[in-house]
């Protein structure tokens, strides 16, 4: 490995109810519904909506870095594992590029709440305007297994760098020569909750027992601050 980047432990881990937030549309109509008179018109909007979809393209032939047979198929939760893999920013992630997706999650709802939201809050910077409301599903999901370790590393540095300009080019580093030694993922520091940790999942068969936790709504009303409401 290269010797810029930390040699890390591995750890056995048991995590039965680690918890990922995705934006839910649950309290608005399906986005489809005001275009059709019928179910069977809906059911072609469908399928046109389809040809574009990311992760069912991604199911049906697979992506240039991910292969339809890696994916999860006949689990409850598939289609959230699959989604966590198939969609990438432009940027990547910290421990992810723009080729390949990961599975993102932390060990207790406040620290999710806090990486959640530290994204969502640069997306309205960059855009001027700090007016959102934001609702979250949580997901469970239980890990099993050896596990890289960054927890003994110093955080606001290196990969645990607080700003993405430095962490996401030497994380995605790392996260490229562990996956190809076989590692199933890494556990480390929330960079964003004091305390927290999180943990990310390189390959969607780790995912296992995905579940329906509870509901946040995330609000800003005219500055990066956010206030939090369960739901």
């Amino acid at each position: 490995m290269n010797g810029s980047l930390p040699n890390l432990p591995v750890t056995n881990l048991s995590e039965p109810a680690t918890v990922r937030l995705v934006p839910t549309a649950y309290h608005k109509p399906p986005v489809l519904s005001p275009l059709v008179d019928t179910d069977e018109e809906q059911g072609i909007l469908e399928q046109v909506e389809g040809l574009t979809n990311t992760r069912l393209k991604a199911q049906r032939t697979g992506l240039a870095a991910l292969d339809a047979r890696e994916l999860a198929y006949g689990v409850w939760g598939a289609s959230y594992i699959n989604a966590a893999f198939a969609y990438t920013r432009p940027e990547g992630n910290r421990f992810n590029d723009h080729t390949r997706g990961a599975w993102y999650c932390a060990f207790d709802d406040m620290t999710a709440i806090e990486e959640v939201a530290f994204h969502r809050t640069r997306e309205l910077e960059r855009v001027g305007v700090f007016e959102d409301e934001a609702t979250y599903q949580a997901l469970f999901a239980a890990f099993i297994g050896e596990f890289h370790d960054a927890r003994g590393l110093k955080r606001g540095g290196g990969i645990l760098a607080d700003d993405p300009a430095e962490a996401y080019p030497l994380g995605q580093s790392l996260a490229h020569a562990l996956r190809k030694d076989g590692s199933r993922g890494i556990v480390y520091p929330s960079a964003r909750h004091p305390q927290g940790t999180c943990l990310v999942a390189f390959n969607p068969h780790i995912v296992q027992n995905v579940r329906l936790g509870a509901k946040w709504k995330l609000t800003w009303t005219g500055s990066a601050d956010f206030t939090v409401e369960g739901l």
